[in-house]
């Protein structure tokens, strides 16, 4: 039961689409209509308000980082590993808008906190560097993902391994069509437009 409260617990914060709702505050209309169709704070930046790309940044974060704390304090390890996943599946598949999300990397950089401060600064670290390099956010965010489920098992958290694993395959499915960009060399670049 504790794993469920978790599980449950996780998917409600994790499906609140801060994305949709602060363009829509902002007066920007729906955030879905434009770029990639999406929720996350990538597809925000295009509409050109940093300001809300950087607030749908940091929300989507807290959404995967707070689940996971609180079901710690209140559940232990188990739980936390089920807050987890459920934070990344509330965001990207949220019942709230029929299930089409975001595709999960920002929760996940939260969730990756949450678990464990090292697994954080890990992904953080790639997903800064490969952003920074290549200027293609998909690929920085799907590198992050793998990169923190490597990091589970090597900094000492290997009771947080399958999650991540989990977390990362349903994310690089999330991505397959910006993978198929990246083989062309088709994907847009961070801070680029795309209609």
């Amino acid at each position: 039961m504790e794993a469920l409260y978790a599980a449950l617990l996780g998917y409600l914060i994790g499906s609140i689409p801060f994305g949709l709702l602060l363009t829509k505050a902002a007066g920007m209309g729906d955030v879905r209509s434009i770029g990639s169709g999406n929720i996350g704070a990538t597809n925000v930046l295009r509409t050109g308000n940093k300001g809300l790309a950087v607030a749908t940044l940091v929300l989507d974060l807290a959404k995967g980082l707070a689940p996971v704390v609180i079901a710690g304090q209140l559940w232990g390890e188990i739980a936390m590993a089920f807050a987890a996943g459920a934070a990344v599946l509330g965001h990207c598949f949220p019942v709230w808008l029929g299930f089409k999300g975001g595709k999960g990397v920002a929760t996940n950089a939260g969730v990756s906190f949450g678990l464990a401060w090292p697994i954080g600064l890990a992904y953080a670290f790639v997903w800064l560097s490969v952003l920074a390099i290549f200027r293609v956010s998909s690929l920085a965010g799907m590198a992050a993902v793998v990169a923190a489920a490597a990091a589970a098992p090597l900094f000492g958290y290997p009771q947080f391994f399958p999650v991540l694993a989990a977390i990362a395959v349903v994310i690089i499915y999330l991505h397959r069509a910006n993978i198929t960009r990246l083989m062309k060399g088709d994907e847009p670049k961070v801070g680029g437009s795309r209609k």
